[in-house]
């Protein structure tokens, strides 16, 4: 019997934001888990390689492929990819309802090139025309993260007419890049005749981990005598919804352009913002709070199973992308002003964040390695 729709993903949707889920393993497709969410509302999927990481590393699920004799000859990267692809094909394959129904408006599955590529443009464009005709399926999008290398490694992928969900993105002026990124993109196809009606993409930005790294140097400053405890908590956990909308108004503003309404008019897409890290951090926050703070229009949410839980057992869902925006300015420009180099802290998350994937990544191949010896 079908899981029964969620009120909660409902409400979302009918503000204008799809629901995705951001956890993939051979377990959470095996189980029926990543069915049941689906037919609860959920609308796309997205990976990592943090999450291939704890599904492949961490589990026996993947021994049996390991051991087949199609596998056995590649080397741990290509039987790396390999596994990475067969799930996320699989993924692809169960949201392709909702693709064909949304006429290819939603229903995507994400998979990242090699983390080792984020500054390598020629060979981020490489993996990603591999993995695109590897997958073969149109509700595929390739990850690639917003590095000053790889954007423009971005608008050529998008030129070949291939989906790219746009990672690591942590600051208003990085999404710009992106954004214009996609509409140049976009523009240099109508130049040359060709379609954009089918080409999707999404600009993945990031919440949690601001409010985390903006809470550390206030610590930092308190130790120091240089800001009072009544001035942290005024701005905790606020700084993360207050980033997202200075890039939320961004958005609205390239998007409503008279340049991008010449590209609608040839079926061009909206490029959608994407909150990630949409998982508190903080256990004294509410767990749907990034969810609650963050519904709005031309949007998705990709969850954590923590925070997709929380939002299916309750939520309060009203559009709230629009409230506070210049409050959510004041925001910024306090914490700058108190000592916090705010742009440099968001340039940190982002060099973190390759790096995080790229250790993550590193132990999945040193992992496969010592498997392969005793599978």
């Amino acid at each position: 019997m079908a899981s029964p729709k969620s009120p909660q993903i409902l409400a979302l949707n009918e503000l204008g934001q799809s629901v995705w889920y951001d956890n993939l393993s051979r377990d959470v497709l095996r189980s029926g888990e990543l069915r049941s969410l689906i037919e609860q509302g959920v609308s796309g999927l997205t990976s990592n390689p943090t999450i291939f990481k704890q599904a492949i590393a961490d589990t026996t699920n993947y021994d049996e492929d390991m051991r087949s004799d199609a596998l056995r000859s590649l080397d741990n990267e290509a039987l790396c990819e390999e596994l990475m692809v067969k799930d996320v094909a699989a993924a692809a394959d169960l949201l392709r309802p909702i693709y064909d129904a949304t006429n290819a408006g939603d229903g995507y599955a994400s998979i990242e090139v090699s983390p080792y590529l984020a500054s390598d443009e020629n060979g981020t464009v490489e993996a990603a025309l591999r993995l695109w005709k590897k997958l073969n399926r149109p509700n595929i999008m390739i990850k690639i993260p917003a590095t000053p290398q790889c954007i423009p490694a971005i608008r050529r992928t998008l030129e070949h007419g291939i989906n790219v969900n746009v990672t690591l993105i942590f600051s208003d002026a990085v999404y710009r890049d992106v954004a214009e990124a996609y509409i140049s993109a976009l523009e240099t196809r109508v130049s040359k005749g060709e379609d954009i009606r089918a080409i999707s993409s999404v600009a993945s930005f990031f919440v949690s981990r601001v409010d985390a790294i903006v809470e550390k140097g206030f610590d930092e400053l308190l130790k120091a005598g240089k800001v009072t405890a009544e001035q942290k908590d005024v701005f905790f956990g606020k700084v993360g919804v207050a980033n997202s909308k200075l890039a939320y108004e961004s958005f609205e503003g390239l998007f409503g352009s008279e340049r991008f309404k010449k590209l609608q008019e040839k079926g061009a897409r909206v490029q959608r913002p994407l909150w990630a890290s949409t998982g508190t951090k903080n256990p004294i926050f509410k767990a749907v709070m990034y969810v609650e703070e963050l519904a709005g229009r031309d949007t998705v949410n990709t969850m954590p199973p923590a925070t997709l839980k929380a939002l299916i057992a309750g939520a309060s869902i009203a559009p709230h992308l629009h409230d506070g925006l210049a409050g959510a300015k004041q925001i910024i420009a306090s914490v700058n002003s108190m000592g916090i180099g705010f742009d440099a802290l968001l340039q940190e998350l982002q060099v973190a964040g390759v790096k995080s994937f790229a250790d993550s990544y590193k132990e999945l191949i040193a992992s496969i390695d010592k498997k392969r010896a005793t599978v």
